[in-house]
């Protein structure tokens, strides 16, 4: 039997990208705690991980109309860069873009960094998405450049209240994987 790209990714999730230990051994960015962790970089600059990734991501949206692809620093740098190499030649590359959660105080001193102009349609990328308030951070930068945002895929969600909040924002949430999806 031959893996899909999904299924292959979704097996390096479980080996590289998950780590569980005791109850509540884990802060997430959330403040929840909890007894496993997706530790996605670990996945995203894995040279696999990261193929398996931009091409999964890039099946969702192929036939979407997005000009831009990124999220909020740090987990989905690594993620809409290695989608926007890997749509290099194709009949539509889309250029990848990252928002800061505080800008340096420096230099351009640009909350919102890479290539991305205003009043573009973008897709939003999210390592993991436990609540949905970090990647809201994000949704509303955007919007405020003028942006227009009505989805964001992650990679995992955990199915803690994402897809409720964006909702509410008018977001959708595409999940590639949720909790449920692995062993933990």
């Amino acid at each position: 039997m031959t893996l899909t790209d999904k299924e292959k990714l979704q097996t390096i999730i479980q080996k590289k990208g998950l780590i569980t230990g005791n109850t509540n051994t884990f802060e997430l960015a959330s403040g929840d705690k909890s007894n496993f962790f997706f530790d996605m970089k670990m996945v995203s600059m894995d040279p696999e991980g990261s193929e398996l990734m931009a091409k999964v991501i890039l099946d969702n949206i192929q036939n979407q109309d997005y000009e831009y692809i990124g999220g909020l620093e740090s987990g989905s740098i690594p993620i809409a860069s290695v989608v926007a190499n890997k749509s290099y030649g194709t009949k539509r590359p889309i250029p990848a873009f990252f928002v800061r959660k505080t800008s340096k105080g420096r230099g351009t001193n640009k909350a919102i960094e890479g290539n991305l102009s205003g009043n573009s349609k973008v897709i939003v990328v999210e390592d993991v998405t436990t609540k949905g308030e970090s990647v809201l951070v994000a949704v509303k930068a955007l919007r405020e450049m003028g942006c227009k945002v009505d989805k964001v895929i992650t990679i995992v969600d955990r199915l803690s209240g994402a897809g409720e909040l964006l909702d509410r924002e008018g977001v959708e949430l595409i999940s590639i994987f949720t909790r449920d999806d692995f062993v933990v």
